[in-house]
Formats: C-alpha cells, sequence, structure tokens
C-alpha cells in the first residue's frame, strides 16, 4: 500500500514538473546497468523515469549495491512490502550515502518512494559511482575525480605577498572630505 497524495495543480504541478523535466534518462540506463553489474542481480535496465523508480522504490536493490560496495553496510535488508519498511531500506543506504558523498548531493527517502524528485536520486548514485573504483575497488561510472594536487610553500614565498596592497582594497590616493555637508542644510 503506498501513499497516495493529492493530485498537484496549478503552481505546484508546474514545480513538479519542472523537476520531472530535469530526470536524464540516459544516465537513468548507465546506473541501473551499473547497480546490475555491481550487484550481480538481473533487472530491467531501461533508462525511463518509471523504470528506474520502480526498480530502487523499495530499497532492497538499493540496500543490495551499498553491501556489494561495502560488504555487511546494511545489516538487515526488509524484504516486506509495508510502505515504512521499504522507507527503511532507503534509510539504510543514505545512512551509507552519507558516509561517501556531499551532503548536497544526498536525496531524501521521499524523493524516491513517492517520487518527488527522481533527479537528486540519479545526482546521489552518479556521485557514489564516480568515487566507487576509488574507495571501494569496484568499477565506476564518469570521470574520475580529481586528487588535487599539494602545495609546498617556502616561508620567503609565504611573507612576500604581505608588502602588496592588493587592487581589491581600494586606494586612498587623492581623497578628501570635500562634497560632504555635515551639518549644513541644503539651500534653495
Amino acid at each position: 500500500m503506498s501513499v497516495e497524495r493529492a493530485t498537484k495543480s496549478g503552481f505546484a504541478l508546474e514545480a513538479q514538473q519542472k523537476v520531472h523535466n530535469k530526470y536524464d534518462e540516459v544516465l537513468g540506463n548507465q546506473l541501473l546497468s551499473w547497480i546490475a553489474l555491481t550487484t550481480g542481480e538481473v533487472m530491467d535496465t531501461s533508462g525511463s523515469m518509471e523504470n528506474f523508480v520502480a526498480l530502487l522504490k523499495d530499497g532492497t536493490a538499493l540496500c543490495k549495491l551499498a553491501n556489494a560496495l561495502s560488504p555487511g553496510e546494511v545489516k538487515k535488508v526488509n524484504q516486506s512490502k509495508m510502505a515504512f519498511k521499504q522507507m527503511e531500506n532507503i534509510s539504510f543506504f543514505l545512512q551509507f550515502a552519507e558516509k561517501h558523498v556531499a551532503k548536497s548531493e544526498l536525496f531524501q527517502t521521499v524523493d524516491l518512494y513517492e517520487e518527488q524528485d527522481p533527479n537528486a536520486v540519479l545526482i546521489c548514485l552518479s556521485s557514489l559511482a564516480r568515487k566507487s573504483e576509488k574507495l571501494f575497488g569496484k568499477p565506476g561510472l564518469g570521470p574520475k575525480e580529481a586528487a588535487g594536487e599539494k602545495r609546498q610553500w617556502t616561508e620567503e614565498q609565504l611573507r612576500a605577498g604581505d608588502s602588496i596592497i592588493g587592487l581589491q582594497m581600494g586606494s586612498n590616493k587623492g581623497a578628501n572630505a570635500s562634497g560632504i555637508n555635515m551639518g549644513n542644510t541644503r539651500h534653495m
């Protein structure tokens, strides 16, 4: 049994359509294929939003993904068809993802379960897929993240900038108080 929301209309419908229009079917297809490859599960990897949400909605595929990437991460995967148990599975996955993905790339349970923002789910999963090889030694998806370059500065190089006044600080060249009418009224 799923929770039914009132049919959206007006501004709410427009907002919902904008959110749903951001969904990328190609990326959805790639992510479902990556999940199937990583977990060893056989699934329909069609990237349509309806298929994407239907496959991930109960949270079992997400929990299996978490356990495939980091064994034993999700202790108990609920097989129940009850809504709160399925949402609990999604929550278990989000607890796992929170350790590896930036907070701004996470989604909320309702984004997936109630199909509020499937694009947020795409963002979270693609971020996890990008980091998969580096963090878990499993094949990933998408471009590898930059590792950053550590720079070493000498004390002399660090002190060299102390004597320079940046242009952002402005200049007081030619500054005076002319034109300021302190206490004077304007005469007409």
